[in-house]
């Protein structure tokens, strides 16, 4: 059963918000019934509205069921008195601002109950993302599953008890498309410097990557297993892993990394 919410306005259809809008109309949302406000929209984003008859940056906008906030997180303080006149105590705020947290939403938006803060992640572009969210303590059930409805129509969502804990959620998630290709371009490098032809080992890393990820999503099967399966005692991916997986190597590293971007995320909402 469909549950999007009967009206929507989306502020801010950049990269991530042009990407969510996309898949809620795939997924049934009512595009009559949906507004698109973005002072510098993109051409895809002016040609899907005409396209779909959405109303994109009218003269007046009413208060809707859903507020989806997906405009650059410094613009909320110049955006907040705006906001105020698109939401009213039966609106569903959810929010991709990094940084900015629910107290800093309902702060901007007291009429507001229902707040859901969300992380999502660059894949949600192609409808794989992995988006983490959190609601706020006035989120009633019915709420929480239109907002379920709204962030599963662009991938996975995962639901967090502790807002304290979408900081993590970011480091892993949020950044870890980044890792992923800075592995692909690392084995490119790799295959380079080993003899291959650039152009080469580029695409061998990148099908190599996209392939790896596509067999783990196919399969129930731990990441550590399905390593174990293409390991062979004495082998060649022995002899590398042994490089990776030493003291200091990719484990350590990337934990590492995910605290520095955890950190640097609790800075930011700071």
């Amino acid at each position: 059963m469909n549950r999007l919410p009967a009206s929507l306005t989306l502020v801010g259809a950049g990269k991530m918000g042009g990407a969510m809008l996309a898949g809620w109309l795939a997924g049934g949302l009512d595009a009559a019934r949906t507004t698109v406000l973005d002072p510098h929209p993109s051409p895809e984003v002016e040609a899907l509205c005409a396209t779909r008859g959405l109303a994109l940056n009218p003269a007046t906008v009413p208060a809707s069921d859903a507020l989806v906030l997906a405009m650059k997180p410094q613009g909320l303080d110049t955006a907040a008195p705006m906001l105020v006149g698109l939401a009213d105590a039966r609106t569903l705020v959810v929010s991709i601002l990094a940084g900015k947290t629910i107290a800093d939403l309902q702060a901007r938006l007291p009429q507001v109950r229902a707040i859901v803060r969300a992380m999502p992640n660059l894949p949600a572009s192609i409808g794989r993302g992995a988006t983490g969210a959190v609601a706020s303590a006035g989120t009633e059930p019915s709420r929480r599953v239109e907002a379920e409805a709204l962030l599963a129509s662009v991938g996975s969502v995962e639901w967090l008890d502790d807002e304290g804990l979408l900081d993590a959620l970011t480091a892993v998630s949020g950044s870890g498309p980044a890792y992923v290709f800075l592995l692909a371009e690392a084995m490119a490098q790799a295959g380079v410097a080993a003899g291959l032809p650039a152009d080469m080992a580029a695409r061998l890393a990148r099908a190599t990557v996209a392939g790896a990820g596509a067999l783990l999503d196919a399969t129930d099967r731990d990441a550590g297993l399905l390593r174990q399966d293409v390991t062979s005692p004495g082998g060649t991916t022995a002899a590398a892993l042994a490089v990776l997986m030493r003291d200091g190597g990719v484990s350590d590293l990337l934990r590492e990394a995910v605290a520095a971007g955890r950190h640097r995320a609790g800075e930011l909402s700071g």
